[in-house]
């Protein structure tokens, strides 16, 4: 495992859009997946301990976020021949354990974790109603410990996208497992 932090936010950078198949074969695109007042990009996947000890965070702030106009979607885009356990298969796994309200997307060609400039698991992308970036940053101090009450980070800069469509100026980097790109 490679720790690594993502760079600082580019704001007003556009959204990319996309057209990735969901843990049971749809395909979303970028027009699918936003809300009303933005949209949550994550790159996430199975196997990080990162993940896996938000995960649960993920969920309720995602829900919570919904209410307010913000939708999120989720892409995967790691290397499965070297990480099978963030396959499809596994994706569809966690997505049930979990109750995912949110799309759970394959990036089988790495395509798409390049054009974000993702870097890590977890890394967030935080978009207002014109998909312009208004935040890239951690979803909480918890890295791999689960700190029940760390302050909300990222639901908290997602509100305030929602009210006024611009992220706050003050961001913590994320830090996770490095995106297992293929040779």
């Amino acid at each position: 495992m490679v720790s690594t932090t993502t760079p600082i936010c580019e704001f007003n950078r556009p959204a990319i859009d996309f057209s990735l198949p969901d843990t049971e074969g749809r395909l979303w695109t970028l027009q699918d997946c936003r809300g009303p007042k933005g949209l949550l990009v994550m790159f996430i996947c199975n196997h990080c301990p990162y993940v896996q000890a938000i995960l649960p965070k993920i969920v309720r702030d995602t829900a919570e976020l919904k209410r307010s106009g913000i939708n999120s979607v989720a892409i995967m885009s790691n290397d499965i021949a070297d990480y099978p356990e963030d396959s499809p298969e596994h994706m569809h796994r966690l997505a049930r354990e979990y109750d995912f309200s949110f799309p759970y997307l394959y990036d089988e060609t790495q395509e798409i974790a390049k054009a974000y400039n993702a870097v890590c698991t977890p890394d967030f992308f935080g978009y207002n109603a014109d998909l312009k970036l208004q935040f890239r940053g951690r979803l909480d101090a918890s890295g791999r410990q689960n700190q029940p009450d760390a302050p909300r980070e990222l639901f908290h800069a997602m509100q305030l996208i929602a009210e006024t469509g611009t992220g706050p100026s003050d961001q913590t980097p994320s830090i996770g497992c490095s995106i297992k790109w293929r040779p």
